[in-house]
């Protein structure tokens, strides 16, 4: 085990990008926890944390460990040494208690139980997914393979590299604005995803839809009827693994 981390992430130069994918994974693991015991009135558990009877939510203390951590760590010359990956590993934990608390953020309103507060759950689930990709030395938008080209490979040229970065981020913008969210960001690692996502059919009430699928045509009745099928279900065992993992949002009064 020593080796393979030796050789697989100190050697391979991602013991901060390891540091903060573990520390990230095991802040939100925790304050959901945290969370869920607060909500259940546990007694033992400290509660939430408070100033003056103010609620001081836990996305201030992440803004705080993100500029700690991310300051600090651009000082640190030697990207290989513990206290590199301590202070990713910081950044790390300030990026799950800033996504935990996601909705709040985007929607100015103190939603986390509410059904608006699943917007959270799925930043951080795209965050861990993008960062495990990176991880297994997934690119985004193919740029270490245009960039470091293998010794068999001719460098491109500027046009060159324009062309692939843009190319590959255009099939991800469209993926996205047909509504396939982690289509368009997972495919910003992983191009053919997002080539399908950009050449299949739009989800309706996407903008792609909206200006491109007038009511009653035959691409709109493909597109709902898809939905109903394929991407509902979907949703339904996602809602679950969100429930299981992060707690079920509370009943609409």
């Amino acid at each position: 085990m020593g080796e393979w981390f030796a050789t697989e992430i100190v050697a391979a130069g991602k013991l901060r990008l390891f540091c903060f994918f573990v520390f990230f994974i095991g802040t939100f693991v925790f304050i959901r926890i945290s969370v869920r015991l607060i909500r259940a009135r546990v007694r033992w558990w400290p509660g939430n944390v408070t100033s003056g009877g103010l609620h001081i939510h836990h996305v201030v203390f992440g803004v705080v460990f993100m500029c700690v951590g991310g300051v600090s760590g651009l000082a640190v010359q030697d990207v290989a040494s513990a206290a590199a990956g301590l202070l990713a590993g910081l950044f790390g934990a300030g990026t799950a208690l800033v996504l935990d608390e996601f909705a709040l953020v985007v929607l100015l309103d103190d939603v986390y139980w509410k059904e608006q507060g699943r917007l959270s759950v799925d930043a951080v689930f795209v965050a861990a997914a993008m960062c495990g990709l990176a991880l297994l030395g997934a690119s985004p938008l193919e740029l270490d393979d245009v960039l470091n080209p293998g010794p068999d490979d001719d460098l491109l040229s500027t046009g060159q590299i324009a062309f692939v970065v843009g190319t590959n981020l255009a099939l991800s913008v469209v993926a996205l604005g047909k509504g396939k969210i982690w289509t368009g960001l997972i495919g910003i690692y992983i191009t053919p995803l997002a080539l399908v996502g950009a050449i299949r059919l739009a989800r309706p009430g996407s903008p792609w839809a909206r200006r491109r699928y007038k009511p009653g045509s035959r691409s709109l009745r493909r597109a709902e009827w898809r939905e109903h099928r394929i991407h509902q279900p979907i949703e339904r065992f996602v809602d679950g693994l969100q429930n299981l993992v992060a707690g079920r949002p509370s009943p609409k009064a």
